[in-house]
C-alpha cells in the first residue's frame, strides 16, 4: 500500500515508517527538511511546513495514497489544511491524538467511552500543557468531519527508544547511575507507559485491517515499586508524597509521578481493552527498559532533571521523617 506520513523523521513517526517498511508497503513522508534523518532506502521524502496552512502543502499537490499518519498535526491550522488537501486523494486517514483528549476524569479506568474535554478554538495556535488537549480535541473533529474512513489514536505516555522527551529516559538512565534513588511517594501510586513501537505496529494493523474509530493506546499499568523493580533500581529511597508534592517539583525534574488522587493522576489509569481487541499488541516492560538503555548509551540525564544535590536533600528528608 502507498502511505503518507506527515512527519516520520522522529520517535513515535520514525517508528511507524519503520513499521510500515517493514510491512512492504510503500512510504511517503512530508516533513519540514529541517532535521536530517536515517530514513530507511525508499521513502520518498516531500518537504513543506504546515505552519503556513494550505500554501505550505504544496508538495503533497497530485499524489494518492491508500492512507495517511497525521504524527505532526497539533493545531486546526495543520490539520484542517491537510484533510482538506488530502480529502480526494487518500482513502484512510489516521490520527495520532492523546489520552490528554479526557481531561482530568474522575472515574476510572478511562475508555474511549469517557467525554473528552471541550475543544479548543480554531484560531488558538499556542501549544502548551493548558491547551494541547483540547487542541487534540479540535484536530480530532476536524478530521472526521473530513474523513469517513479514519483512526484515532490516542496514545498514554509514549517509551521507548529515540525517545526526545527525557520523561521515561529519565528514570532508564537513573537506574544505570546506580546509588541511592529517589522513588516517589510509598511505592503503592501508580504508572503506566506505552512502547512507541506497540503504537507503530498498531498504526499498521489499522492501515491494513481497515480498523475505524477512536482507540486508547496504553501499556501495561504498573505500581511504583514494580516499575522500580524492572528498572533494575538497587537503593530506593521511598520519599513520601507530601515531601514530593513539598518541593515543588516539576513534571521535568520528576517525570511520570502522578500521585494516585492527585491531578491527572486518572491518566495513569487507561483501558487499552477496545485497541487489544483490534489487534494492539504490547511490550513487556522490561523489554522497553533494555531497549531504551541500550539507545542512549550512557548519556547523561537531561538538563531538567532533578539535580544530584536536590535529589540527595530529598532523600534526606524522606529519611529524617523516618
Amino acid at each position: 500500500m502507498k502511505v503518507l506520513v506527515l512527519g516520520g523523521t522522529q520517535f513515535i513517526g520514525r517508528h511507524i515508517v519503520d513499521a510500515l517498511v517493514a510491512g512492504g508497503h510503500q512510504i511517503t513522508t512530508f516533513t519540514r527538511g529541517v532535521t536530517s534523518d536515517d530514513l530507511p532506502s525508499g521513502v520518498e521524502r516531500l518537504i513543506g511546513d504546515r505552519d503556513q496552512g494550505p500554501a505550505g502543502l504544496s508538495a503533497l499537490d497530485g499524489g494518492s495514497w491508500d492512507a495517511c499518519v497525521d504524527v505532526s498535526g497539533y493545531t486546526a491550522v495543520h490539520v484542517r489544511s491537510a484533510t482538506s488537501a488530502l480529502r480526494d486523494s487518500v482513502d484512510r486517514y489516521v490520527y495520532i491524538s492523546a489520552v490528554s483528549v479526557y481531561g482530568d476524569p474522575v472515574d476510572r479506568p478511562v475508555t474511549e467511552d469517557h467525554p473528552t474535554i471541550a475543544p479548543a478554538p480554531e484560531d488558538v495556535t499556542e501549544v502548551n500543557g493548558d491547551t494541547y488537549g483540547a487542541l487534540k480535541v479540535t484536530c480530532e473533529g476536524i478530521v472526521t468531519e473530513h474523513f469517513s474512513r479514519h483512526t484515532v489514536l490516542r496514545p498514554q505516555i509514549v517509551a521507548g527508544p529515540r525517545d526526545p522527551s527525557g520523561r521515561f529516559p529519565y528514570w532508564v538512565k537513573r537506574a544505570k547511575l546506580g546509588g541511592d534513588v529517589l522513588a516517589p511517594g510509598s511505592g503503592t501510586d501508580h504508572v503506566q507507559v506505552i512502547d512507541v513501537r506497540d503504537v507503530a505496529r498498531f498504526v499498521r494493523t489499522a492501515i491494513e485491517q481497515d480498523v475505524d474509530g477512536a482507540y486508547n493506546m496504553a501499556g501495561p499499568r504498573l505500581t511504583w515499586r514494580e516499575f522500580i523493580a524492572v528498572l533494575g533500581i538497587e537503593s530506593p529511597v521511598w520519599v513520601p508524597e507530601e515531601i514530593v508534592l513539598g518541593a515543588s517539583l516539576s513534571f521535568l525534574e520528576l517525570p511520570l509521578y502522578r500521585p494516585e488522587h492527585g491531578p491527572r493522576a486518572g491518566l495513569m489509569e487507561v483501558s487499552a481493552t477496545r485497541a487489544i481487541e483490534a489487534g494492539l499488541e504490547l511490550t513487556d516492560p522490561e523489554v522497553t527498559v533494555r531497549d531504551t538503555g541500550e539507545w542512549f548509551r550512557g548519556e547523561g540525564l537531561p538538563a531538567s532533571a532533578l539535580s544530584p544535590e536536590r535529589e540527595a536533600a530529598l532523600i534526606a528528608a524522606a529519611r529524617g521523617a523516618t
